[in-house]
């Protein structure tokens, strides 16, 4: 029984979920991993399972029956790991924006004391190869705009690439999480940092996707900029939510 688990969420990553599940089981590390698949027109479901004959007991599939949002798949994934007990829990892209390679490092981290940690573009200079620069600036500039609300000192606070240890999960209401987009990743940040939890980042590269379509959109924007005040205002005001 491995007590780490990587949860991928997924819509439409049939040409990526091979290779990186493959990339994941290659690793020193033994890791499992549960995929979570918004019903997937193009069949990837389908072809996790098919794979689920080679990686028994260690590759899990959760279907839901549609694309409801990446906060949302996450929180799946997690009240899913923290019923099976897993100690270490990752949150990961099946793009390979995220080195697989890098999962052991945040492992090290959380093993040697953290409680989150975190997977930052921004920790040293500007880690991100192949964005053309607006969505760069976009980037970085959100992370100064959340560093600023909120008040933490987290050098990339949208980052996706992370390492919670159970009881962080477990002490985060997760039913009461507002965020289904990109800014799910603040909130639940935001949340551990209001309960004192200890929180790391390890620089690492972010490399854009090669295959398959980006799932940004403006809904999702409006949601980062306009919900990091409202997350604010309702942890001053509202701290039974938190």
């Amino acid at each position: 029984m491995s007590d780490g688990l990587v949860i991928i969420p997924t819509y439409n990553e049939i040409e990526n979920i091979e290779d990186i599940i493959e990339a994941v089981f290659a690793l020193k590390t033994s890791f499992h991993v549960l995929i979570v698949d918004d019903n997937s027109p193009d069949g990837t479901s389908s072809f996790v399972e098919k794979m689920q004959t080679k990686f028994a007991d260690r590759l899990f599939l959760e279907v839901r029956k549609e694309k409801s949002g990446l906060g949302t798949a996450y929180i799946h994934g997690f009240k899913w790991a923290i019923a099976k007990k897993y100690d270490y829990i990752f949150e990961m892209d099946a793009d390979f924006s995220h080195s697989p390679p890098d999962l052991e490092r945040l492992y090290k981290i959380c093993k040697n004391g953290a409680d989150v940690a975190i997977g930052s573009r921004y920790k040293k200079g500007v880690n991100v190869v192949d964005w053309p620069l607006y969505r760069v600036l976009l980037s970085y500039g959100a992370s100064f705009y959340v560093k600023m609300i909120t008040g933490m000192r987290v050098h990339d606070p949208t980052a996706g690439f992370i390492c919670y240890k159970r009881y962080v999960l477990e002490n985060v209401n997760l039913d009461s999480i507002r965020f289904v987009g990109y800014a799910f990743q603040v909130e639940m940040k935001f949340r551990a940092y209001l309960k004192n939890y200890k929180i790391e980042e390890i620089s690492i590269v972010f490399r854009d996707r090669v295959k398959g379509k980006s799932k940004m959109s403006s809904s999702i924007i409006n949601e980062a900029i306009f919900g990091v005040i409202k997350m604010k205002l309702r942890s001053m005001f509202g701290k039974n939510a938190f």
